[in-house]
């Protein structure tokens, strides 16, 4: 698919009755895997992404072309259209037109522009949200900044968990009227919330992180919600995999009796061999 049909795509699934899971990814691989197993959709996590390039934390110290690039490399390798969370937007309104222009030219299908104040301000920690009028400015500059209107512009908020349903209500409808695509959220504790949010903007509703037990896609779903992340599992366990497998060598394990590894075939559809064997076939003569 082309940029454009995905993001359609990703349209087509905020439109729809239902809620999905999407899959966390962070390579070109991992998104072709997401793709084989039918995932409609895909997310790169802020600190998925921080992990992936830097070997570090989620403390906003990943750059906005580290992170352009590392989302070409998931895109060009045929990942399922793709959510990222472009965080703060990398600074003020200004920076985040920025952001947009240059995730859009790497091919996501929707992005996410968050109310948090970030990076962490100097004093005690403590998550605090920018000024309304801060927030909506950098909604307008990312709407403003796309140059394919089927790019999903999604104004986060971590208003529930911070400041209240009031607030967070205020925020979404204000988001809303700006015209954002979608309201996505974190610290869901009540699905009467979702109603709340839903009621007030009629937008889907992207769901971050909620308290356990409150149900499971198709709840989710009746509650407006249409996307809702299962965390970020991928990545850690591919660190799990990667020292087990060097431990195992390290303590003098022989490679063919290591444990985990993929069958060959599926190592060669993973990376596309026949791709490359009929292209080599087409233009190299043999």
């Amino acid at each position: 698919m082309t940029a454009t049909e995905r993001r359609q795509a990703f349209r087509a699934v905020l439109a729809g009755p239902g809620c999905v899971h999407p899959a966390s990814v962070f390579d070109a691989v991992s998104g072709r895997i997401a793709a084989d197993l039918g995932f409609e959709t895909a997310i790169l996590g802020g600190s998925v992404a921080s992990l992936a390039v830097l070997g570090a934390p989620d403390h906003i110290v990943l750059t906005l072309t580290e992170f352009a690039d590392l989302i070409r490399r998931i895109t060009r390798g045929g990942a399922p259209p793709l959510l990222v969370d472009a965080d703060h937007g990398y600074g003020n309104a200004l920076s985040v037109m920025r952001t947009v222009e240059e995730l859009e030219a790497a091919g996501v299908a929707a992005l996410t522009i968050e109310d948090t104040l970030l990076p962490r301000p100097y004093g005690p920690e403590a998550t605090a949200l920018l000024p309304l009028a801060e927030g909506l400015g950098k909604i307008r500059a990312a709407l403003a900044a796309r140059t394919d209107p089927s790019l999903v512009i999604v104004a986060r908020t971590s208003a529930l968990a911070v400041t209240g349903v009031e607030d967070a209500v205020a925020r979404a409808t204000a988001y809303a009227q700006a015209g954002a695509d979608g309201i996505f959220v974190t610290g869901l504790a009540d699905p009467a919330q979702l109603d709340a949010l839903r009621a007030a903007t009629g937008l889907p509703i992207l769901v971050g992180s909620a308290k356990a037990g409150l149900g499971g896609a198709a709840t989710l779903a009746q509650h407006g919600a249409r996307v809702a992340l299962q965390g970020h599992a991928t990545f850690p366990a591919a660190m799990q995999a990667v020292h087990e497998t060097l431990k195992a060598l390290r303590e003098g394990t022989a490679p063919k009796d290591l444990k985990g590894l993929p069958d060959a075939a599926s190592t060669k559809r993973w990376q596309r061999e026949e791709h490359y064997d009929a292209a080599i076939r087409d233009f190299l003569g043999g």
